[in-house]
């Protein structure tokens, strides 16, 4: 179980930050999703990765429970991620639609005619 929730957490990070370093909007916004989706599972799993296990503790001192603090802060999370994702949406609709195209252009950034 611990293997597959690893390798899950390796794969989203490793397509979002792929996703992150294009140059178009919408692909850098599904990249920062995935991140996202990668953080909420690893917060989950260290809670203790436990099947059918309770999240509190049981009345006889048995030691299999699931951390409920992990599973409360992932679902703040979800909420705050998902509210910033429809924000940068909404940026990036405004600058395709002011500028036609949603291509990320930084060739103009630095140049020495923009400092005279």
């Amino acid at each position: 179980m611990e293997i597959l929730v690893a390798s899950a957490i390796g794969v989203l990070t490793t397509g979002g930050v792929y996703l992150i370093l294009r140059l178009r909007a919408f692909p850098v916004i599904l990249g920062l999703s995935l991140l996202s989706y990668a953080v909420n599972i690893f917060l989950v799993s260290t809670g203790r990765l436990a099947i059918n296990a309770p999240p509190i503790l049981q009345k006889y001192g048995d030691a299999t429970y699931t951390d409920p603090l992990p599973q409360a802060l992932v679902l703040t999370a979800i909420v705050i991620s998902f509210g910033m994702t429809a924000v940068l949406v909404m940026f990036s609709l405004g600058a395709y639609l002011e500028a036609g195209d949603d291509t990320i252009d930084m060739k103009d950034a630095g140049t020495e005619d923009d400092a005279v």
